[in-house]
């Protein structure tokens, strides 16, 4: 009701003639479906010093934005005389309220209702619709829509057609058609050629006024090495010390830890116990072929003796080799080579490094010399697992891309001699110290499988009798994870995470003894499925075990949950019984 009221006394003003008479002391505009109510008692105060206030060209009802004074100072300066300024919505009646222009002499000059005459010839011959029309002609106008003029005029031609105009636009909702004045948007970048200047979207910026966009030159890519070798090969080759001097710790993803690696690895005679100390938790792959090498008791811990140790042992292998080869295949001992050598491709099938003819001729000729070296125990399936981890996590130190996708046919046949030499002492190493598993009868695998079993049984017993009601012995899936390291139950890369542990726990205990507390824990981890299925189920499912997505977290929570295992029993064996 009350807004009814204001309306009707509106437009009897408007009727009476008496808009002119005297100010109008509240003018009140409404909008329809309840747009804001906007008060005019400033608009009509000509003192220059009031801010006013628009609609933005955004589709939401109400939305204003503020016009600094200086755009009306500015106006007031060049014309010599203050211009009406009107507070308040803009309806898209333009010919009551216009765009004003900061600067723009010929700007039209904002009207109010109760200013237009009554017929069409006084409408057009008032200075401010002579104002519109002279700017109206001078813009070029909008392809899509009529000019604001044009709809206007015939609205005006008579004294009720332009109070029904009016009635009808001050209650039609907003119009965004109105020329307001954009708000500048940042320019677009594109991206172009790398020696191209940098192009912008015509749309960001005026033509007058175009954005400076700064020509970033792209840098030059490092000249990768087309067989992706790193740099520094043969200084490596010589000393995997100098690693240490090529290796900046803030590139690497845990600079923390490799600077404390590199601390200790620096050292004229390495300290074995705080190397093995920081290795437990996982070894920096920068560090890891020298790490490796000197807690398997290879690499001398005294940096001076390291050359010419190197040097020796590898010519040593080299020598052998070739005496071995001297004849040909013809000339070896043909049962214990066609045993390796139908082993080898079976080796990590699903790993494309080791179905390159040239990784398994390396890994045909480090098992046979080992077998001929050992002929206590001989060759022995399984032992052609245990020589991937470590040629992969050396041929790693001396390439830039995956080892396990790498083809070693594109190294020089000097650094493939090296990486295999090493690989075959490396090896040596690591079986002297479980060699017991490969004699006959394999002794140290049976003791191991005893101990597992013990294990499981303390810790879950319901696992160990549910293994024991459908008539599985743990000899029948345990032999292989004793005898292949889990090698073919976890895939590669957590392997040789796992061996990191296994080296700081000490050669020889390391993948005996803290080996079982390791696969206990293994088959602890899925007990649950486990007490679900039958014979048949069961044995598929240890054989086939959900392990491919393993990361190396998983790793390092089955290393932790082996920790507390040995930590409750290693030491109080009579707890198993």
């Amino acid at each position: 009701m009350k807004l009814g009221l204001l309306r009707q006394q509106l437009i009897t003003q408007i009727r009476m003639g008496n808009c002119g008479a005297k100010p109008i002391p509240t003018a009140t505009l409404f909008l329809k479906f309840g747009y804001q109510l906007v008060h005019c008692q400033k608009a009509l105060s000509l003192d220059g010093r009031t801010s006013f206030w628009r609609r933005r060209g955004a589709k939401l009802p109400g939305s204003v934005s503020i016009v600094p004074r200086s755009s009306v100072s500015s106006t007031e300066n060049e014309s010599g005389s203050k211009p009406p300024i009107l507070v308040g919505a803009r309806y898209n009646y333009t010919s009551l309220v216009t765009s004003h222009r900061p600067g723009d002499k010929n700007a039209p000059i904002a009207m109010l209702p109760c200013q237009y005459p009554s017929n069409s010839s006084s409408a057009l011959s008032l200075p401010g619709i002579q104002a519109f029309k002279s700017y109206s002609s001078k813009k070029s106008p909008s392809p899509k829509r009529p000019s604001p003029l044009t709809q206007h005029q015939r609205s005006l031609s008579s004294t009720h057609k332009s109070f029904d105009a009016f009635l009808m636009d001050t209650n039609d909702e907003w119009n965004d058609t109105l020329e307001y004045a954009t708000v500048r948007e940042p320019p677009q970048i594109t991206n172009s050629e790398p020696n191209q200047p940098l192009s912008t979207s015509s749309d960001a910026a005026s033509p007058t006024e175009t954005p400076t966009v700064s020509k970033v030159s792209p840098k030059p890519a490092k000249p990768a090495n087309p067989r992706g070798m790193k740099d520094h090969l043969d200084s490596i080759l010589n000393d995997p010390t100098n690693i240490l001097l090529y290796t900046n710790p803030e590139d690497t993803l845990d600079s923390a830890r490799t600077n404390k690696f590199k601390e200790v690895l620096s050292n004229t005679n390495v300290d074995l116990v705080a190397l093995r100390a920081l290795s437990w938790s996982g070894i920096p792959k920068e560090f890891r072929l020298m790490a490796w090498q000197l807690l398997l008791g290879y690499l001398p811990c005294n940096s001076a003796r390291r050359v010419a140790t190197l040097a020796r042992k590898r010519k040593e292998y080299s020598d052998s080799v070739a005496a071995s080869y001297a004849r040909g295949i013809a000339g070896l001992d043909q049962a214990l080579w066609h045993q390796i050598h139908i082993d080898i491709p079976r080796t990590n099938p699903g790993v494309p490094l080791y179905q390159y003819e040239a990784t398994q001729l390396c890994l045909e000729r480090i098992l046979y010399q080992w077998a001929i070296r050992h002929p206590a125990s001989g060759y022995v399936q399984g032992i052609n697992d245990l020589v991937t981890p470590i040629f992969e996590v050396f041929l790693a130190a001396y390439i830039d891309e995956d080892p396990e996708d790498y083809d070693v046919s594109q190294l020089d046949p000097s650094i493939l001699s090296v990486i295999e030499a090493d690989s075959f002492w490396c090896l040596s190493k690591l079986l002297d110290g479980i060699q017991d598993n490969y004699t006959f009868a394999q002794p140290g695998i049976q003791r191991q499988i005893v101990t597992l079993k013990e294990l499981v049984c303390r810790i879950d017993a319901r696992l160990t009798n549910h293994l024991q009601n459908e008539g599985i012995e743990f000899i029948q899936f345990a032999f292989r994870w004793m005898n292949c390291l889990l090698m073919r139950e976890l895939p590669l890369k957590s392997i040789i995470r796992m061996w990191d542990t296994y080296l700081a726990e000490g050669s020889s205990e390391g993948f005996s003894e803290f080996h079982v507390y390791v696969c206990a824990a293994f088959l602890v981890k899925w007990s649950e499925q486990l007490q679900k299925l039958d014979f048949q189920g069961v044995m598929i499912f240890l054989q086939q075990l959900p392990t491919q997505g393993w990361s190396e977290k998983d790793v390092e929570l089955l290393l932790s949950e082996a920790y507390m295992w040995k930590t409750l029993f290693h030491n109080a064996p009579s707890h198993l019984k």
